[in-house]
């Protein structure tokens, strides 16, 4: 890990993650400020980026956000992710990457240590709603929304509305 980086790590989990909310008063400037001191920090990170106060995402080294996209409100992303282009994320969302082995019986399940990551994609112009939760390996579609408080187990397909636990889809986007 370079210093820059290094850096720019401690400033955001000591400082900027603890700067106000974008909707608060003096949120504009630490919006702002947080977009500066997490550039340096993700693998790549587009233009009008915005992360929101008490995001985490561990080291952020294998996290991609595109153009004019965000990460909520107390939102925790893990592992690898890719976030497109003009994503809405609503508050406390959780990317998981990773999840325990459970497949032997004959050894405790805290023993049995971690599946292999699997990476979440997350395309162009999604809405995430409040609270949801994305499981390791989903692949959201272009145009999606995912209701709030919803569990995505499996891919969900392009202009999709989902909803529910497990996730399921409730109706298109582009039909009538």
């Amino acid at each position: 890990m370079n210093l820059t980086r290094l850096a720019a790590l401690v400033a955001y989990y000591v400082f900027a993650r603890h700067l106000p909310a974008s909707n608060h008063r003096f949120g504009g400037w630490a919006s702002v400020v947080r977009r500066w001191v997490c550039r340096p920090i993700f693998a790549s990170c587009g233009q009008g980026v915005n992360i929101e106060q008490g995001a985490y995402f561990g080291d952020g080294s294998q996290l991609r956000i595109g153009d004019h996209s965000g990460v909520g409100v107390n939102c925790q992303v893990y592992g690898e992710v890719r976030i497109g282009n003009d994503v809405m994320m609503g508050p406390d969302t959780l990317i998981l990457t990773m999840n325990h082995r459970f497949d032997r019986l004959d050894v405790p399940m805290r023993l049995q240590g971690h599946a292999a990551p699997e990476p979440v994609t997350i395309r162009d112009d999604v809405w995430i709603g409040t609270r949801v939760i994305i499981l390791p390996g989903v692949t959201i579609g272009r145009g999606a929304v995912i209701g709030a408080g919803a569990i995505v187990t499996k891919d969900v397909p392009e202009y999709a509305i989902v909803g529910g636990n497990p996730a399921r889809v409730i109706r298109q986007r582009n039909q009538a």
